[in-house]
């Protein structure tokens, strides 16, 4: 049973850095993690693109769904330790590789996926799983799950805490990979407003731009956590 579900779109930045907060706290406390499904474009599917996001959000997300076919078609082949895995992969080539791949990304979604496949000693067959309509209900099931969880008015990264019976929250949205003493701090306080029942929001609009490679954002000042990331990343891409 794993200790946390952690609902996500390959696409999402902030989803991307939560969910490399969740790995170093993961490492450390030697938490499993189950690396779910939910589709911001499916989440969207009534929504007019054109008056609600900027030009090429539909795109960018349905390359996410796009990205979440190939994840289910693994999970199928090969168990949800996989997931881990490709999402890491995925994330890293998207989001902390240099601007412009998330543009190829939206070209081509098959030709984006089969080198990472091929890093991971994965078959690259199953890129071509992107365009596979048939694993849509498996995703739009996860996707409806995630909801049920939190009501429908969130975004992506939602974390499922101690399921089946925890409680779920959207978040946290964060724009910096905290360092591994504060990661454990501000899991702390995340459990904790988890456990309580009565919890419903904590927010604030101002945001700054995620602190990711992959948006243009100079990272090199990111010293020592990346450094400790680095050393830390084998196994826990696996949870």
């Amino acid at each position: 049973m794993a200790d946390l579900d952690f609902y996500f779109d390959p696409v999402c930045p902030f989803a991307w850095m939560t969910s490399k907060w969740v790995r170093t706290v993961a490492s450390q406390r030697n938490y499993q993690v189950e690396w779910r499904f939910i589709s911001l474009r499916m989440v969207n599917a009534e929504v007019d693109y054109d008056s609600h996001f900027p030009p090429g959000y539909e795109r960018g997300h349905t390359a996410g769904l796009e990205l979440l076919r190939v994840a289910a078609a693994l999970r199928s082949t090969h168990g949800a330790e996989a997931v881990g895995r490709l999402y890491a992969a995925y994330g890293a080539e998207i989001f902390d590789s240099e601007p412009g791949r998330r543009e190829e990304l939206n070209r081509d979604s098959v030709a984006f996926v089969t080198p990472i496949l091929a890093q991971l000693g994965l078959p690259t067959d199953l890129a071509e799983s992107a365009l596979d309509t048939s694993f849509d209900p498996e995703i739009r099931a996860e996707t409806d799950r995630a909801l049920s969880l939190t009501g429908r008015d969130v975004g992506t990264p939602i974390l499922h805490f101690e399921p089946p019976e925890g409680t779920a929250l959207f978040g946290p949205v964060i724009s910096r990979l905290p360092d591994p003493s504060e990661a454990i701090a501000l899991w702390e306080h995340v459990v904790a407003l988890s456990r309580f029942g009565g919890f419903a929001e904590l927010k604030r609009s101002l945001r700054e731009t995620p602190q990711l490679k992959g948006l243009g954002v100079d990272v090199g000042q990111i010293g020592a956590e990346e450094d400790w990331q680095q050393g830390h990343r084998r196994d826990a891409v696996d949870s």
